[in-house]
């Protein structure tokens, strides 16, 4: 049988081999090869030769489990009183200033002033607007374009230190006016064509409410947190304190019509009306579950009163229908959270209100003055914040300007 002939490839391929072979000898690879085996075979009986040490059983201490306790539960009274807060230091310090104490008894306005120029012209210039009490109306039927208003470098200033948590714009057509409070009870007044600030502090506490009486534009009231409401008389230059509540005041208003009688949000949902010539409270309503944010009177029917709560709703009310201080709500309009304002249109035809749940219901034609321009401007601004608060919970700013 005659031997196949290989093909190209196989020839090729035995080649290949040949030429290796050749190579690995010449390297002498093989015995290199060799070597290492035997030197891993030598290590590997070495180290089977070696005698294991036994090791020692290692002795078991017992885990002992402690249970503590605390001696409330053993029945055992506590050996010691504990520290007071005002013992311990802050393990920051503090980047603010510690604040006075401010008295409760009447304050004068220099007491109060920490503003270090002079008041005088300020108080003069409220003199002379408590002497022009007319008041423009605007046409109630004219509509607001945005997009022509504009904001003026000149016209921003740093009314008060810190959060601001009322505002209010004074009701005259004399002097383009404001009144500012903050956290730390600071009330600061700056007029906008002046570059001075007038700032007092009457207050302990964050102020609640402003509240600039057309009728009488001298005699200012003010509220805060801490229950206390003070009439600020620029004639006779003094912060008189009118009134000291157990609860908290969250609000301030007063009627169109009315020049004696002032209403505050007080407690939890809570409308109160204080008579200044009697001294004492004359009534007292229970109107919602949680705090009232904001009371509002309309302008056309002075007994009609709109409140917003942090219960989520807003409210109307006759102040007529009382029986046994007993109030049932006009209308109730509800929102999915806290409603944070609710303010009548200067025509009194519609209500406004705003909500921290990024809803908010605009129904009424906004006037042509500048006091409502600026508010519905700021209107506008600080709803770009209300989604934001809705996260972090940060407190919104109630700023009005229907007194008009």
């Amino acid at each position: 049988m005659k031997p196949q002939k290989l093909t190209d490839y196989e020839l090729q391929r035995l080649q290949n081999i040949r030429r290796n072979d050749e190579m690995m000898a010449a390297l002498k690879l093989h015995s290199k090869a060799t070597q290492l085996s035997n030197f891993k075979r030598q290590r590997v009986e070495a180290k089977s030769t070696r005698v294991k040490s036994e090791k020692k059983p290692k002795t078991e201490t017992p885990i002992v489990i402690r249970v503590r306790r605390s001696l409330r539960t053993r029945g055992i009274p506590p050996d010691c009183e504990g520290l007071d807060r005002d013992s311990v230091a802050p393990t920051t310090p503090s980047k603010e200033k510690p604040l006075s104490v401010v008295s409760l008894g009447p304050l004068s306005m220099a007491t109060a002033r920490e503003s270090a120029h002079s008041d005088s012209s300020f108080i003069e210039s409220l003199m002379g607007m408590a002497q022009d009490v007319s008041v423009p109306k605007g046409n109630a039927g004219d509509s607001l374009e945005l997009e022509s208003l504009s904001l003026d470098s000149d016209n921003i200033a740093r009314v008060v230190s810190g959060r601001i948590t009322n505002v209010r714009f004074f009701p005259t057509s004399s002097v383009k006016m404001i009144a500012a409070g903050n956290k730390f009870g600071n009330i600061g007044f700056w007029n906008m064509g002046e570059n001075e600030v007038h700032l007092y502090r009457p207050h302990n506490a964050p102020i609640s409410g402003i509240l600039i009486q057309p009728h009488c534009i001298s005699k200012i009231y003010t509220s805060c947190y801490d229950g206390v409401l003070r009439l600020m008389d620029a004639e006779k230059e003094i912060f008189d304190l009118v009134f000291e509540s157990d609860e908290t005041i969250y609000a301030l208003s007063q009627p169109p019509n009315e020049t004696n009688c002032v209403y505050l949000a007080e407690g939890s949902g809570g409308l109160t009306m204080w008579d200044n010539r009697a001294g004492k409270r004359s009534s007292h309503w229970d109107l919602h579950d949680w705090r009232i944010n904001t009371i509002d009177f309309n302008c056309q029917n002075p007994h009609i009163v709109a409140t917003s709560s942090s219960d989520a709703t807003a409210c109307t009310w006759d102040l007529r229908c009382t029986n046994r201080n007993d109030l049932k709500a006009l209308r109730t309009f509800t929102h999915k959270r806290s409603v944070q304002s609710a303010y009548f249109s200067p025509s009194g035809g519609s209500l406004a209100t705003t909500s921290a749940a990024w809803t908010t219901l605009l129904e009424f034609t906004v006037e042509l003055t500048w006091r409502i321009r600026l508010l519905f401007l700021i209107s506008i601004r600080l709803a770009d914040g209300f989604l934001h608060s809705e996260r972090n919970g940060v407190g919104m700013t109630n700023i009005s300007s229907l007194e008009i």
